[in-house]
């Protein structure tokens, strides 16, 4: 029974956190803007309360908050990515722990078989596997290119927690103009971050 109790107020307490998390960045990314102090009072406050740390997109904004914070400057593209993923997660567009269900999404169907030895890529969302700049990294590191959607990119990569509202997101315009371009007939993949990761061998 005190087991049950105790699982039941760690449930209710769990619950606050998160309540008091989506009130944080919420008030954080209202005016549209963030400044190094903003994260770094976001960093203190994820690690005093790791115990909520099992939740998957805490955990995640955690790491990338750490990573953002790691050589002391918030440059403009993390900034942009950091206020993408703060105003999901204040508007409650994902759920916890919930991975986008890839039917809304205009992923490739099958989707195919993935190389990387000079084929050129471009990521939008936000990644579970990091920032852009590492999953731009780990192509680079197997031969491949990779950069903003030009008409020469042949792989759009979608992060693992877009959201329901991805078409009037910042990054549902490349999307949609990648899917475009795939309807005109252009040699472009719209694959998953999950289908890309599971490639990197």
């Amino acid at each position: 029974m005190d087991e049950l109790l105790n699982r039941l107020g760690g449930d209710r307490l769990t619950s606050r956190q998160i309540d008091e998390l989506i009130g944080l960045a919420r008030g954080i990314a209202a005016d549209g803007d963030l400044n190094i102090a903003e994260v770094q009072f976001l960093q203190k406050w994820l690690a005093a309360n790791l115990s909520i740390s099992e939740q998957p997109v805490i955990r995640t904004l955690y790491q990338r908050i750490n990573d953002v914070l790691a050589d002391g400057i918030l440059d403009a593209e993390e900034k942009t990515a950091l206020l993408e993923t703060l105003n999901s997660f204040s508007d409650r567009d994902f759920e916890l722990g919930e991975v986008l269900k890839s039917s809304t999404l205009p992923l490739c169907d099958p989707a195919p078989p993935l190389t990387f030895q000079g084929i050129t890529y471009s990521f939008t969302g936000t990644f579970l596997f990091g920032q852009r700049k590492h999953c731009e990294q780990a192509v680079a590191d197997r031969g491949g290119v990779a950069g903003s959607l030009t008409q020469k990119t042949q792989v759009l990569v979608i992060g693992a927690y877009a959201t329901e509202s991805w078409k009037h997101s910042s990054f549902g315009n490349k999307i949609i103009r990648a899917t475009e371009w795939r309807d005109e007939g252009k040699p472009i993949a719209i694959v998953s971050e999950q289908h890309w990761a599971e490639h990197l061998g």
